[in-house]
């Protein structure tokens, strides 16, 4: 079989046995799932070597990411069109972002989930009143260490700039700077002398020929890293949480494949004039991943390689685009904060006048680029809102969809690197460049 093939059976397997141990090794349900033994040891062994495959695909981003930037800038020997690249990504960025919320905002307000009959839904009421504090002690956990307030978007261009160079080269949140310092140090070879740009260049191409190659390594593991993460997490999505929140996660999940297989395609069809079906297929090792990892940086490596070798895009595009869209372009994100929003609202009986719901719109499109960086990053977004637009007393139900997180969080994460290599074909085709041929789209 071809590697997504074994990527694909893994996950279905993964389902399978994660069900399996759901229901047959929980021995307690409420207020949260208790295993035995047996499901104790495999959630373990699951999560052992799905943290194992996260490492290695983290391993190579900063390596990735800086040669990949410097290579394409100063291997153009010139900066005419930087500018007008960065303008589009950018232009892009804004766009899809903004048209994933609003297709979340008409989601949420056509099907009501938080809603029974008209009314705020008693049942959801009654299961987050009963477990209160448990609920709320569960953000207030997540959100320990993170940025209160609108500092997380205020903040965004300190980030970009390092105190010092060596700190972009860290894991930690640090993919603005390891970009801003990637650029810097891009454009620097161009201007220095032949004599002191030839070396250096022909380091960071070597540097990045190697971390390509490591990276072709790291994903023959992929069917098993992608078993292990898939199972843990299906394992512990309790079922009777998933069927009281049913209307919701459908919600969620049917306004972020609107977005992805509908608008999308659209745009790359009309506007970037090529196949949205080839363009699905070549991308098809990157959306499995990021579905399995719901990691758009870890599943950095894997996008990057399929929108170069896969559909055609060129060096000089996608290291820019896609580094950048990892970072900042979180359309399925900035859904999601949207419809948690409105959902929270309803539940809690809190009337949204259409003011507020455009006010709900913009803070979502700040906070999925200004905290896309930080841990628990929709979690953090959705506080910001919540208190902004003044709901009261939302931990408890923030906590309560905190219990099926896991499966949207995958499902939003597929949506973003979808959603960033259709940018970066975009903008590929809008640079000239001949994408998505026949020829140049992988097996």
């Amino acid at each position: 079989m071809k590697p997504w093939q074994w990527i694909l059976v893994s996950m279905i397997a993964a389902l399978v046995v994660g069900a399996i141990i759901n229901a047959s090794c929980v021995v307690e349900t409420e207020p949260e799932l208790v295993f035995n033994s047996v499901g104790s040891a495999l959630i373990g062994v699951f999560d052992y070597i799905g943290t194992l495959f996260m490492n290695l695909l983290k391993m190579v981003i900063v390596p990735l990411v800086l040669t990949s930037i410097v290579v394409g800038i100063a291997g153009l020997g010139k900066t005419d069109g930087f500018a007008r690249l960065g303008g589009k990504t950018l232009l892009y960025y804004t766009c899809s972002s903004f048209v994933a919320i609003l297709i979340g905002l008409f989601m949420v307000n056509t099907f009501k989930p938080g809603l029974q009959n008209g009314q705020p839904n008693e049942e959801i009421r009654s299961q987050f009143e009963a477990n209160e504090a448990k609920y709320a002690g569960v953000v207030e956990g997540k959100l320990v260490g993170q940025e209160g307030g609108m500092n997380a978007v205020t903040d965004l261009f300190l980030r970009m700039v390092p105190q010092n160079v060596f700190d972009a080269f860290g894991t930690n949140n640090k993919m603005l700077a390891l970009i801003f310092v990637s650029i810097l140090t891009g454009v620097g070879l161009i201007f220095i002398s032949p004599g002191g740009r030839g070396p250096v260049l022909s380091f960071f191409e070597g540097l990045n020929e190697l971390t390509l190659l490591i990276t072709n390594w790291v994903m023959w593991l992929a069917p098993l890293g992608v078993f292990a993460l898939v199972a843990e997490t299906s394992a512990q999505t309790g079922f009777e949480i998933v069927k009281l929140l049913a209307k919701y996660f459908l919600v969620v999940v049917a306004a972020l494949l609107t977005h992805a297989f509908v608008i999308m395609p659209l745009v790359l069809k009309f506007v970037a004039g090529v196949s949205p079906r080839r363009h699905i297929y070549a991308m098809r090792n990157a959306i499995l991943t990021a579905f399995s990892t719901a990691s758009s940086s870890a599943t950095l490596p894997v996008t990057m390689k399929a929108l170069r070798q896969n559909a055609g895009v060129s060096e000089r595009v996608t290291s820019f685009v896609l580094p950048l869209g990892a970072t900042v372009n979180m359309d399925g994100t900035a859904l999601y904060e949207c419809v948690a929003v409105m959902f929270v609202a309803q539940v809690l009986g809190f009337e949204m006048a259409l003011s507020t719901q455009f006010t709900v719109v913009m803070l979502a499109l700040l906070t999925s680029i200004g905290v896309a960086g930080v841990p628990s990053a929709s979690l953090v977004a959705i506080t910001i809102i919540v208190y902004n637009v003044g709901i009261p007393n939302p931990e408890a139900v923030i906590g309560l969809i905190l219990a099926v997180d896991r499966p949207l969080d995958m499902t939003r994460t597929a949506v973003n690197v979808f959603s960033d290599s259709c940018g970066a074909v975009l903008v590929a085709k809008s640079e000239g460049e001949d994408v998505l041929t026949a020829d140049s789209v992988g097996a």
